[in-house]
């Protein structure tokens, strides 16, 4: 049987931008909060083609969370649902379509510092405890694994 409505994605790419936050009318009369950014994604094997993907991270995801770290070039890992958005491309007058996302969680590249080899600054707080496979690879470089 079928899955109705499986609609899970999980893109990478670098950010075109900083993150834009807006605060938009809902249906039901509320205020939300959404920030939106684009994804560049390039295919591992030819780098000629590429293509954006719309990011669209609401107040109430866990992605939210993340904003701070989303930067102009950040390598991230979205989590969500894609909708493609149809349209006449200007250039040949033929359809194309676009991909916009819903994002659920990001995952984040190492933070990079300018002050340490390390990656962390003083300023750059820790995200999270590092699972398993973090430490593990901290062990192999010969680093003491950070716990919080």
């Amino acid at each position: 049987m079928a899955s109705v409505g499986l609609n899970k994605w999980i893109v990478s790419g670098n950010l075109a931008a900083d993150a834009e936050i807006k605060t938009v009318d809902l249906r039901s009369g509320e205020k939300a909060k959404v920030a939106k950014a684009t994804l560049y994604v390039r295919k591992a094997r030819n780098h000629d083609e590429s293509f954006t993907v719309s990011l669209s991270i609401w107040e109430s995801s866990a992605a939210w969370r993340k904003l701070s770290f989303l930067k102009k070039g950040s390598l991230i890992i979205c989590t969500g649902s894609v909708e493609p958005t149809p349209y006449v491309s200007n250039s040949d007058n033929k359809p194309r379509a676009g991909l916009e996302m819903s994002v659920l969680d990001i995952d984040l590249d190492i933070i990079r510092g300018l002050d340490d080899e390390d990656g962390q600054t003083e300023d750059s707080p820790s995200l999270s405890e590092p699972d398993s496979s973090e430490v593990s690879t901290q062990k192999r470089k010969g680093k003491t694994p950070v716990t919080a």
